[in-house]
């Protein structure tokens, strides 16, 4: 452009705040509309940060229990023979023997207790035995598995020589005991809780147990004394020697009729698989950004189409067509920013409520809500992009003819 004297006009440049006002201009104008778009865009963030936020809280709890529990712990149990009619039975002796191997720091044992059921009174018909195993088990059981006590105490050298008990965290439920004192049918008498065990995620077998001391076992229920699982710790550098070793010890004569697992395997491989649903539902999420990226672009459009008038005056009034596109795809950054700040703060919130629920720590990685914000601000740019350069390339004479 040129004046009478041939000098060349220069258009105003926009400064950042001028760039800030103009674009957003439409958006104060219509703000019914820039909700409703902008939810797409939180809906679809707030997907995905509440689904990386409970994976990454749920993989932070099961390494909290892990840390806790251990992963030093090994559990011998009977395996099977090569004659099917064959009972395979762990050796008296097996604990002490365990005991001795070099590594080893601590061993603990439960041996099942034959038909021996447990009812909350002696009222109880005797086909509902609500699955609990009844189990002898050594006084150092508790300290072995690392557990802790819900309510109560636990066995040891002198209550577990009387008719006292300890109940699993799911036996205790199961039976409605609630605190120790209390008193359940065992056998043919009635026994004295002792107390409760909080869960045991490497141990859930004993979670649903009704466990006695060893010798009141032996003396008032029949037990032969044969345990049907060992627990065994050793330092962690010695795990990998001591599983070689243990079937040996246990049974010499026979080890392949001894099985030793690893209890923390699982939930090792449970840390693993929360990706790969993860995944699946960070797929979804992505899912719905797009199309909330797409109810953008049709906003804008729209918007467009409606302020051709607007478009038409400023293009009079000397903006550049560089100008134009700037305010258009300022606005939809704008509009896709509100939408990406709310579907955070929504994908936190929800975190935030389903870990207090379940009682797993509150985690969601930096990256996450970084990432999740930048998404939006790219998909904004790309889904103002077209309405920008095309209200740019308007004509100014039949935009405001248009109108």
């Amino acid at each position: 452009m040129t004046s009478r004297r041939g000098r060349r006009l220069v258009p105003a440049r926009l400064g950042l705040r001028d760039i800030a006002q103009v674009g957003s201009a439409g958006l104060r104008g219509r703000p019914v509309r820039v909700v409703l778009s902008a939810l797409g865009i939180a809906i679809g963030i707030a997907t995905m940060i509440a689904v990386v936020g409970i994976s990454a809280s749920s993989k932070a709890k099961l390494m909290r229990d892990l840390d806790r529990l251990g992963t030093n712990m090994l559990v011998v149990t009977p395996g099977q023979s090569f004659f099917a009619d064959k009972e395979v039975k762990l050796p008296k002796s097996s604990p002490r023997m365990v005991g001795r191997i070099d590594g080893v720091e601590q061993v603990a044992a439960t041996g099942g207790v034959g038909d021996v059921k447990v009812y909350r009174s002696e009222h109880i018909p005797k086909e509902r035995t609500g699955g609990i195993q009844v189990n002898a088990a050594t006084e150092n059981l508790k300290n072995t598995l690392r557990g802790a006590m819900a309510t109560g105490t636990w066995l040891n050298g002198a209550t577990g020589s009387y008719p006292s008990v300890v109940l699993g965290h799911s036996a205790a439920r199961r039976l409605g005991i609630t605190e120790a004192g209390q008193r359940i049918w065992l056998g043919e008498e009635y026994y004295t809780v002792l107390g409760v065990l909080q869960p045991l995620p490497l141990a859930p077998e004993i979670d649903s147990s009704a466990l006695v001391g060893w010798e009141a076992a032996r003396k008032r229920l029949g037990f032969d004394g044969h345990p049907t699982s060992l627990y065994e710790r050793s330092a962690d550098d010695e795990v990998a020697r001591v599983r070689e070793l243990l079937a040996r010890t246990v049974n010499p004569q026979a080890p392949h009729e001894v099985m030793v697992s690893d209890p923390s395997a699982a939930l090792q491989a449970k840390t693993a698989s929360e990706g790969a649903f993860s995944s699946l539902l960070l797929g979804l999420g992505g899912v719905a950004l797009l199309v909330g990226g797409v109810g953008i672009a049709n906003t804008m459009i729209i918007s467009v189409l409606e302020r051709k008038h607007e478009i038409g005056l400023r293009r009079s009034f000397g903006s550049t067509r560089g100008q134009i596109r700037i305010q258009f795809v300022t606005e939809s950054l704008m509009l896709s920013g509100l939408g990406g700040l709310a579907g955070v703060a929504l994908g936190a919130l929800a975190t935030y409520i389903y870990v207090g629920a379940t009682g797993m720590p509150w985690t969601i990685p930096p990256w996450a809500m970084a990432g999740g914000f930048g998404a939006t601000l790219v998909i904004g740019t790309i889904a103002g992009l077209y309405p920008a350069v095309r209200a740019s390339r308007m004509s100014p004479t039949l935009a405001l003819h248009a109108s």
